[in-house]
């Protein structure tokens, strides 16, 4: 549930960049889910963009106006985080359907 919150908060803010609306997007819920994802996500973004992306949500003065890579960065993100999310769900789904698999086999074996 937190990945899909995650990667719905970056379709919103590449909308948002993409429709140059970056002042406003800043000023959202959405701002700050994304600031704590990228404060948190050593191992999605390197670190140069990561900082770069924090200092563009938090309003930064060390931030030049570059919203183009600032939507590279949540695009780059966004790709990232949707197939790591897809990856754990197709995972979890086998773990599931060999669960019950064996559950049905040894359901036949005590029978």
């Amino acid at each position: 549930a937190e990945s899909d919150t995650n990667i719905a908060a970056m379709e919103k803010a590449i909308a948002a960049l993409e429709r140059g609306m970056a002042g406003g997007f800043l000023q959202t819920p959405t701002a700050k889910v994304l600031s704590k994802l990228a404060q948190s996500s050593q191992d999605i973004v390197v670190d140069a963009d990561r900082q770069m992306l924090v200092a563009f949500l938090s309003g930064s003065s060390e931030y030049a106006p570059q919203s183009g890579q600032i939507t590279g960065i949540l695009k780059q993100m966004h790709e990232t985080m949707s197939k790591n999310l897809a990856e754990s769900t197709a995972t979890e789904e086998a773990a599931i359907k060999d669960h019950e698999e064996l559950m049905a086999a040894k359901s036949k074996e005590v029978e």
